[in-house]
């Protein structure tokens, strides 16, 4: 198996200036969506208490290191924050070279493998929707490296930061999802993005919440 590689990053240009103004359509839903981001957030991490506690307890027993994995990633308006994550890896990279996990990776713990596969390690994220720096539904945040290489390569990938960063997302549910080893799977990813920004809805929101065990479930490749 080939060692996965770290993406060498271009100067960095500046973000702000290539965000675009949302739609009306994306601004208009925004006081509902965060109503459904602050109630079922909330609700999701009392009921997964006790979930919570065991896969802290089995990661602890797995391996060293710390419970949870935070990474900074790039969210609205390109504001960076730091992404909360079970951790899933014997290593905790973050900063200018940040290496995609993929299939096989040895980096990846007994317990991380099967966090991943049913994408139990995204749970902690909740906190991020609470403090507002996540929505329940939104295009995946990237790691900030990511970021820096991606932009350079595809003219409207800053587009997907004019809205919130989601735990899901309208990508993932249609099958835009894992590692992108070339351009054009993350191109693909960021058309997905795309089209949710210019078509967000509380309804939409709520469609792709109801996929979005269907799609873990069928165990496709994790985010």
């Amino acid at each position: 198996m080939t060692a996965p590689q770290p993406l060498r990053m271009p100067e960095p240009a500046p973000r702000a200036e290539a965000v675009e103004v949302p739609p009306r359509r994306a601004r208009r839903h925004l006081t509902p969506k965060r109503a459904l981001d602050m109630t079922l957030s909330l609700a999701l991490l009392l009921a997964c208490l006790p979930l919570l506690g065991l896969i802290a307890l089995l990661i602890r027993l797995d391996s060293r290191g710390p419970i949870l994995f935070r990474q900074q990633r790039i969210g609205l308006a390109g504001q960076p924050f730091h992404i909360v994550k079970f951790r899933t890896m014997h290593v905790l990279e973050d900063g200018a070279d940040v290496v995609q996990a993929i299939e096989g990776d040895p980096r990846v713990t007994r317990v991380g493998g099967v966090l991943r596969v049913t994408s139990l390690d995204e749970l902690p994220q909740l906190l991020n929707v609470l403090s507002g720096e996540m929505s329940l539904v939104g295009p995946r945040p990237h790691a900030a490296a990511h970021d820096d290489y991606y932009r350079a390569r595809i003219p409207n990938y800053l587009y997907r930061q004019n809205v919130r960063p989601g735990i899901t997302g309208w990508a993932q549910v249609n099958g835009a999802r894992g590692a992108t080893p070339q351009v054009a799977d993350m191109q693909a990813r960021v058309d997905l993005d795309a089209w949710y920004v210019d078509n967000a809805s509380l309804a939409l929101d709520l469609k792709i919440l109801a996929r979005t065990p269907l799609v873990v479930l069928s165990r496709r490749k994790a985010c």
